[in-house]
C-alpha cells in the first residue's frame, strides 16, 4: 500500500467533527447564494419572469451545490489536516468566489468565468488527489470521480463559449451528468461503487449537511435584513413583512430540526446500506436549500411591495419555497424514521391549493399564508412529542 495514499486518507480515531477550516469555506456560500437570489429577485421584479430565466438560475444553484457536496464528501473520505486536502479547500473557496460574482452575467459575458472556476475546480482536485492515491484501491473511486467531471467539463466550456439557447442547452447537459454521477457514486468502467469504497462518518457528513441548511437560513436572513434595511422604518408595510420573514426563518429552523433533523447521524450509523441513505439525505437538502433561496426570494419582494397587487411569479417562490422545504423535509424524515408525518403533507398540499387565491390578496398576506402552515406543522410537532419518549432512528431496511 502506498504510504502517500495512507497519510492521504481519514484514519480511525480521527475527529468527526468539522474542521474551522471548513466552516471558513462555508463563508463564501453565504455570498453564493445571495447572488443566486439577488439574480432572481431581478427578474421578478424587472422582467416579468420566464420558465427560461427560472431555470437558469436554478441551473446555477446546482452548480454550487454540487461544488459544495462534492467538497463536503471530499474532506469526509480525506484527512483535511493534510496540506493537499486544505489546498484544495481553498481552491474550491476561490472558485466559488469567483462562480458567485459571475452569477449575474453568467448567462451573458461572464459565461466562462462561471463554467471556467467550477470546472477548474473539480478538475485540479482529481490532478492532486488521483496520482497521490496511487497503488491504494481508493484510487479507482478517486479515478471515477474524475472521469465524471472530465466528462462534463467539455458541455461545460463550450456552452460557455457559445450564446443565448445554445448555451442554456449545453449547461443543462452538463449539470444533469454531474448531478446523475453525484447520486450513483461515480460508476466508472473500471470500478463498480460499493459500500465499502464510500466509507461514512455519521457524525460528520450529517453535521455538514446540517451546516449547509444553516448557511441557506444565513442567506435568508442576510436578503431579508438588507431589503427591510433599505426601506423606511416610518412604513408599517415594510416592517411588518420583515417580522414574518423572521418568523417564518424560525419556523423553518424549528421544523427541520424536529427529531430527524437531530437524529440524522444515528440514522446514517444504523443504516444497513449508509451510501443509500447519504443519497436520500443529499436529496433532502437540495430541496430544502431551494426552498429556502426561494423563501428568500419572495419575502425580500414581500418587503419591498407589501401591499397592492401580488404577481403571480411572485406567489410561486413565497409558497412554492416553503412547499419544496417540506419535501425535502419529509425526504429527511423518510431516511431517518422510514415513514413521513401527516403534519408535512398536509401542509404542502395546503400551500398548495391555496396557491391560486392568493392572486386576489396583496403580498403581506400570502406571505402570512405560509407562516400559518408552518406555525401550524411546528405546533403539531410539539403536541406530538408532548410526554412520550425521545424516538430513535429506524432507518429503511435497518
Amino acid at each position: 500500500m502506498s504510504t502517500r495514499a495512507a497519510a492521504l486518507l481519514r484514519k480511525p480515531g480521527q475527529p468527526q467533527r468539522p474542521s474551522l477550516l471548513e466552516l471558513f469555506f462555508d463563508l463564501v456560500f453565504v455570498f453564493a447564494l445571495n447572488r443566486v437570489s439577488q439574480r432572481l429577485v431581478e427578474e421578478l421584479t424587472e422582467r416579468r419572469i420566464v420558465f427560461v430565466e427560472a431555470g437558469e438560475t436554478l441551473l446555477l444553484l446546482l452548480a454550487f451545490m454540487v461544488l459544495w457536496f462534492v467538497t463536503a464528501w471530499v474532506t469526509d473520505l480525506y484527512d483535511p489536516q493534510r496540506p493537499q486536502l486544505q489546498l484544495l479547500v481553498y481552491t474550491a473557496m476561490l472558485g466559488a468566489l469567483v462562480m458567485a460574482v459571475a452569477v449575474p452575467q453568467a448567462f451573458g459575458d461572464r459565461g466562462l468565468a462561471f463554467a471556467g472556476a467550477y470546472v477548474a475546480v473539480h478538475i485540479i482536485r482529481g490532478l492532486i488527489i488521483v496520482p497521490i492515491l496511487r497503488g491504494h484501491e481508493a484510487q479507482r473511486r478517486a479515478a471515477g470521480v474524475f472521469f465524471w467531471f472530465s466528462l462534463s467539463a467539455v458541455p461545460w466550456i463550450a456552452g460557455a463559449v457559445v450564446t443565448d439557447l445554445a448555451r442554456g442547452l449545453l449547461w443543462t447537459l452538463a449539470i444533469a451528468i454531474d448531478c446523475a454521477a453525484l447520486l450513483l457514486f461515480y460508476p466508472a468502467p473500471w470500478s463498480r461503487p460499493t459500500q465499502q469504497q464510500w466509507p461514512v462518518l455519521a457524525e460528520y457528513l450529517s453535521e455538514r449537511y446540517r451546516q449547509f441548511f444553516i448557511i441557506a437560513l444565513g442567506e435568508l436572513i442576510l436578503t431579508t435584513g438588507s431589503a427591510y434595511s433599505d426601506t423606511s422604518f416610518r412604513h408599517v408595510g415594510p416592517a411588518t413583512a420583515f417580522a414574518v420573514a423572521f418568523v417564518t426563518t424560525v419556523l423553518l429552523f424549528r421544523v427541520y430540526l424536529f427529531r430527524a433533523g437531530q437524529l440524522l447521524p444515528e440514522a446514517i450509523r444504523a443504516a444497513a446500506e449508509p451510501p443509500h441513505l447519504i443519497r436520500e439525505a443529499f436529496l433532502a437538502h437540495v430541496l430544502m436549500v431551494v426552498g429556502i433561496v426561494a423563501v428568500a426570494v419572495g419575502y425580500e419582494i414581500v418587503i419591498v411591495h407589501p401591499f397592492g397587487h401580488t404577481n403571480t411569479a411572485w406567489i410561486v417562490v413565497v409558497l412554492g419555497g416553503p412547499m419544496l422545504f417540506l419535501i425535502g423535509r419529509a425526504l429527511v424524515e423518510h431516511a431517518v424514521f422510514d415513514r413521513v408525518s401527516h403534519s408535512r403533507v398536509i401542509g404542502a398540499l395546503t400551500l398548495a391549493g391555496a396557491s391560486p387565491f392568493m392572486i386576489l390578496l396583496p403580498p403581506l398576506a400570502v406571505a402570512v399564508t405560509a407562516v400559518v402552515v408552518l406555525g401550524g406543522i411546528a405546533a403539531s410537532d410539539a403536541v406530538h412529542a408532548r410526554g412520550k419518549p425521545p424516538e430513535r432512528p429506524h432507518p429503511p431496511n435497518s
